[in-house]
């Protein structure tokens, strides 16, 4: 059998014996699969010039942020904050001004005017700590007894005041009749020989005073500091002596401003840096 098939095979052409039996007519033509032409704006890696953009915007938008968040003001005029935009964008005023946009659409910034809040998380705290819970209910009980409260406080504050000034004063008093009496014992009834030993211990013993109360306060030894001190101590004890329930008063004002993480001042003076800009 092998024998007939080789002999076949060999006898006459070959390739007359394929175009008869029509395989070279049937057979698979591959010559029109080629792969796709590449898109000329499309990059190496399959990017188009759109997502590009969309990437180089992307950066830019991060750059801008991060330059915001190195500032440490909470608010900034919005010329200087324009021109932040520019920078990032190759100071391109349009881009810049599109950016800026971008910024407040997005929430990011808050532009109120001529100025622009860094920070609108603590905008609108502070917002939350001017408008009370319960501004909905202004005759609730809670909202007069924390009223009454802080009636109370108002005046427990100024008259711990009105007593550490007092005292100050009485220490004001007392260091001139010192400076009084070592200047008498230096010129006229002693001498320096005398009075330089006894001043230099004088001095000693005011340290060891300020470093005594630097341990038993952790406050820095100033003016400021014994102020603050003395303040506190002479609060307490009004508070003792007047029957004041100063936990009742943190917990009202915790419930009726919730948001409210300092005294009313600090959310006041947070808009009132503000103005500058807004002029």
């Amino acid at each position: 059998m092998y024998h007939g098939i080789r002999s076949s095979l060999t006898e006459g052409n070959l390739m007359e014996k394929l175009k008869g039996m029509l395989i070279a007519r049937d057979r698979l033509r591959l010559e029109g699969l080629c792969p796709p032409e590449p898109d000329p704006s499309s990059g190496e890696n399959g990017l188009t010039a759109r997502d590009v953009k969309k990437l180089l915007r992307a950066s830019q938008m991060d750059m801008v942020k991060a330059k915001l968040r190195q500032i440490p003001k909470d608010w900034i005029s919005y010329p200087e904050f324009v021109q932040i935009c520019n920078e990032s964008c190759s100071n391109d005023e349009e881009e810049g001004v599109k950016f800026a946009k971008m910024l407040d659409d997005s929430g990011d910034v808050v532009v109120l005017g001529n100025a622009v809040c860094l920070h609108p998380e603590q905008l609108m705290k502070a917002f939350q700590c001017l408008i009370p819970f319960t501004f909905l209910h202004p005759n609730g009980s809670r909202w007069k007894e924390l009223e009454e409260l802080e009636k109370q406080k108002e005046e427990i504050d100024r008259n711990a005041e009105s007593l550490v000034r007092r005292e100050l004063c009485f220490g004001l008093g007392y260091f001139v009749v010192q400076t009084a009496t070592f200047m008498r014992l230096t010129f006229w009834e002693l001498s320096w020989d005398v009075m330089e030993p006894i001043c230099f211990y004088v001095t000693s013993i005011y340290f060891i005073f300020g470093y005594s109360f630097f341990l038993m306060t952790s406050k820095e030894p100033s003016f400021k500091g014994f102020f603050q001190s003395r303040f506190n101590s002479k609060q307490k004890k009004l508070f003792t002596v007047r029957n004041f329930d100063i936990h009742r008063y943190h917990e009202l004002r915790r419930g009726l401003y919730p948001y409210s993480s300092g005294p009313l001042e600090n959310s006041l003076s947070f808009f009132a840096h503000s103005k500058e800009y807004c002029r």
